[in-house]
């Protein structure tokens, strides 16, 4: 009866500073508010908050810490890993309203944001300006850039501009007490005292919640381009990623390989996707380059890619001749998008690997599943260039899919292979049983520490990524 009193006067403080539209209860919340892409069943948060200031987001902290009632930060709501899920009894505070580029500034070359605004239309507003965001995600037009940040988001290029964080000069964040912590700083070289927005980077809202955020700006591309290649072994592509590297340099901005099980997948189960490459190969492999000048570099890449074909590594190739020809590539690696739709539920991994290992990972969990999970389907594909590689592991016609024995397999190979559960998705409620797997226990300790540290009473975000009690943590 307590904790009702409390949430009941919770909601009323909030109905003081929120008008009507910015504050849902009961029947008026959203769907869309009640669960996130991880496939977690659908709860209902005590309220949706949907501030449209910073301050406003700081104010509905203080008064949700005030009454000890937690609070579930919500962007775009297309996280796979469950950290913008909402909890029972919580206040979901979503960022929905919290949108607008605020400044364009070209002498410093970056972008002031508000951290409710989608990836898209930053990456839009970036091109008009005569600038490039290379951050790019195929949930850009409805993900928003707090999430992005929050999860330390990685996507196709990572390889040359490198993760979400890398991008961030300065930051805005609302704490766990409601104080606005304001550090919107625009320059590169800045060392007075701790980097304190890296604490808020990836934490996925359990630290606090960022409201605002400066990104760094790069040149726009003057050229783009791709090829598409079927490799014979493992072995000759991490050949062609080392001489991609050595070749063309800072012009490689990406480097997907996909297996011939995705292959099959993307390129015969899912509709509309046509084969760049024809025949079968062990490997196929997607190279981008970005440069400015097209007559210069559009040269360079074609003589590394002859240099390629003259030592062995490349069987077979597809070359750009077009913006039309780089996107039908790229097709064929986001063709992973419609998985859900042609081969139905299934469960989905993000994990971190030493590039050379990931063939024989790939052979060691396909072995298991195949052998433990009768009639089990997994697809290997991913940014190698990165050490990120991506599963796609079914049975195909289960009226449930058994998630538990599919997760154990592939984490406890993770583990055996000394990986990363999570490369770039973060790791919210799905993956924090197997957190241990990829962290020790002392640095488990650490993050328990801070998540003390700047939140006592476990408002934001509570049972998502890291617990307060280092046992249960560990």
């Amino acid at each position: 009866m307590i904790a009702q009193a409390r949430a009941g006067e919770c909601i009323q403080a909030l109905s003081a500073i929120l008008d009507r539209n910015a504050l849902l209860t009961g029947a008026d919340i959203p769907a869309r508010n009640t669960a996130d892409t991880s496939f977690l069943p659908p709860v209902r948060p005590l309220a949706v908050a949907r501030p449209d200031t910073p301050q406003g987001v700081a104010d509905v902290l203080r008064i949700c810490a005030a009454h000890d009632v937690p609070v579930v930060p919500q962007g775009g709501l297309t996280g796979l890993a469950g950290g913008a899920h909402p909890i029972e009894g919580a206040v979901a505070l979503s960022l929905e309203r919290l949108q607008g580029i605020e400044e364009i500034d070209a002498a410093a070359a970056t972008m002031t944001v508000r951290a409710g605004t989608p990836l898209e239309v930053i990456q839009k507003a970036a091109d008009e300006a005569g600038f490039f965001i290379p951050l790019d995600l195929g949930a850009r037009g409805s993900c928003a850039i707090g999430g992005n940040l929050g999860t330390n988001a990685g996507g196709n290029r990572v390889i040359r501009y490198g993760m979400a964080r890398e991008m961030v000069l300065g930051i805005e964040v609302a704490l766990a007490d409601g104080t606005l912590m304001t550090s919107l700083n625009k320059m590169i070289k800045n060392n007075a005292g701790f980097d304190l927005k890296q604490l808020f980077i990836g934490s996925e809202g359990t630290l606090g919640v960022i409201t605002r955020t400066v990104l760094r700006l790069h040149p726009q591309p003057g050229c783009t381009m791709a090829a598409l290649c079927g490799v014979d072994d493992y072995g000759s592509v991490v050949k062609l990623l080392n001489g991609a590297r050595r070749g063309l340099g800072p012009l490689l901005s990406a480097f997907e390989v996909m297996w011939p099980d995705y292959w099959h997948a993307a390129t015969v189960r899912v509709p509309g996707i046509r084969r760049p490459v024809e025949g079968d190969h062990a490997f196929y492999v997607l190279v981008e380059a970005q440069g400015l000048d097209e007559q210069v570099d559009g040269g360079r890449f074609q003589s590394w890619l002859e240099s390629q074909f003259e030592a062995g590594l490349i069987a077979d190739a597809a070359i750009s001749q077009s913006k039309a020809d780089t996107l039908a590539f790229w097709r064929t690696r986001d063709a992973a998008g419609e998985f859900q739709t042609v081969l139905g539920a299934h469960c989905a991994f993000d994990i971190g690997l030493p590039v050379d290992a990931m063939d024989d990972f790939a052979k060691a969990c396909r072995s298991r599943l195949e052998v433990e999970v009768p009639g089990c389907l997994s697809v290997y594909y991913g940014h190698i260039g990165d050490g990120n590689l991506h599963i796609v592991a079914l049975v195909e016609g289960a009226a449930t899919q058994p998630a538990a024995d599919i997760n154990r397999i592939v984490y406890e190979t993770v583990r055996a292979f000394g990986g990363t559960v999570s490369a770039e998705h973060g790791i919210g409620t799905v993956k924090k049983p197997y957190l241990p797997y990829s962290r020790s226990a002392e640095e488990l300790a650490l993050m328990a520490t801070i998540k003390k540290a700047l939140d006592p009473k476990n408002i934001l975000n509570p049972g998502k990524v890291i617990d307060l009690d280092v046992e249960a943590a560990s």
